[in-house]
């Protein structure tokens, strides 16, 4: 990237609190149209195989976004394709709004979806590659608080969802009102983000085509693939969590549908809190020592969850599960930016396999644990986490970089 990471303090502040924003406004989008996923059922009078197409088309789309962001930052950067990309994803939340209420049509909501699913795929690689930027210019791992601020979005999206929800407001309301507050904020968060080039920092500037190139040079490298195995146990732990885990207190551990809900937010309240603090501890203890002990931590957290005896030994694992799967996804982020002329191709690359995993994943346990049930899946997971702690040594900061977390 022709950037230089020697920025003027007040504008690393500036940047940094840009792309916080931009986090949680991601984070907002995502909640934003989860917790309304009922209101769009009811409304277009749809069944759970619609809303699985709608999730398919959605996860796909994202799939696509992810695999194209290093493409697009290398022909306009990384600045204006997080605006566009803001733009779109506001742009298809609308639209998921207009075919819910305004003209009720299952086709509108897809391709809002499929606007929202590309935007917010590509938006995370790009948004990851300058926060990985402003990790390098300070000097200290922070881009597990970026993913701090993405967790706060969510809440931030799950509260105003279910208060409008609570207060019969129709999704195409609440859709845009959101869409209308993103566009705002992403016009702000540009003024504050430097446009950045993407090639050797030293080096001639040179045309985009070279860029793509380097963008996608990454697919041909081994760490991107063992990085990928990192992310892809975390993202693993991650969305398992976030589809099964209520359902498993709730039915597998005959604790009810209230105490399943109360599982998963311990596990999102100890996933978040990890985050929030989790960076000086990985200046501390560097990337691989870390994700190593997070993963023996995942590891025991969910055999815990799975052969707990009784609810309270539940929570202890579902707390563990969330405190060991919090910076494996962010850490493998920042491990692939270490080297800022390759940031944009590797962390696309290595945030797909991930993101595969986190969208594709979850399903497939599904179908799985209709065979052999929901807590003997989960062993699976387990031995992801246990692929993951193995091959966190890919995380070792690149030699001659700047790469945080010795």
């Amino acid at each position: 990237m022709r950037v230089n990471t020697v920025v003027a303090p007040s504008r690393l502040l500036a940047w940094r609190l840009a792309v916080f924003a931009i986090f949680t406004a991601s984070g907002l989008s995502i909640a934003t149209w989860a917790a309304r996923v009922p209101s769009i059922k009811t409304a277009l009078d749809i069944d759970n195989s619609a809303i699985g197409l709608l999730l398919l088309g959605m996860g796909t789309a994202s799939i696509i976004g992810l695999s194209c962001s290093s493409v697009i930052a290398a022909r306009i950067g990384t600045r204006r394709g997080m605006l566009a990309m803001m733009l779109m994803l506001a742009a298809g939340l609308a639209t998921i709004g207009v075919g819910t209420d305004a003209a009720p049509s299952l086709t509108l909501v897809l391709i809002g979806l499929a606007l929202f699913g590309f935007g917010n795929g590509a938006l995370d690689v790009m948004m990851n590659v300058d926060g990985a930027a402003i990790e390098v210019a300070v000097g200290k791992t922070i881009l597990p608080l970026f993913h701090a601020f993405f967790s706060f979005g969510t809440v931030i999206g799950a509260g105003l969802g279910a208060a409008a929800a609570g207060a019969r407001i129709d999704v195409f309301s609440h859709a845009v009102a959101v869409a209308i507050s993103i566009v705002v904020l992403a016009f702000i968060a540009f003024a504050f983000v430097p446009q950045r080039d993407f090639g050797a920092p030293d080096a001639a500037p040179s045309g985009w085509r070279e860029r793509l190139s380097t963008a996608l040079s990454a697919w041909r490298e081994p760490r991107t693939y063992v990085l990928g195995v990192v992310m892809l146990g975390m993202a693993f732990a991650e969305g398992g969590a976030n589809d099964w885990m209520a359902l498993g207190v709730s039915e597998d551990h005959e604790g009810g549908p209230a105490l399943g809900a109360v599982a998963l937010t311990v596990f999102s309240v100890a996933m978040t809190v990890v985050r929030v603090i989790g960076g000086p501890l990985v200046d501390r203890f560097g990337r691989v020592v870390t994700l190593r002990v997070l993963a023996v931590t995942a590891t025991a957290g969910i055999l815990l969850f799975i052969l707990a005896p009784n609810l309270p030994l539940v929570f202890v694992g579902a707390a563990l599960w969330g405190i060991g799967a919090s910076l494996g996804f962010p850490l493998g982020m920042s491990a692939a930016a270490d080297d800022p002329a390759k940031a944009a191709a590797r962390v696309s690359a290595a945030a797909t396999i991930g993101y595969v995993a986190f969208l594709c994943g979850p399903p497939v346990l599904g179908v799985i644990s209709d065979h052999i049930g929901l807590l003997n899946t989960l062993y699976i997971i387990v031995a992801l986490v246990v692929a993951s702690g193995f091959a966190s040594g890919a995380a070792k900061p690149l030699p001659g970089t700047r790469g945080t977390g010795h």
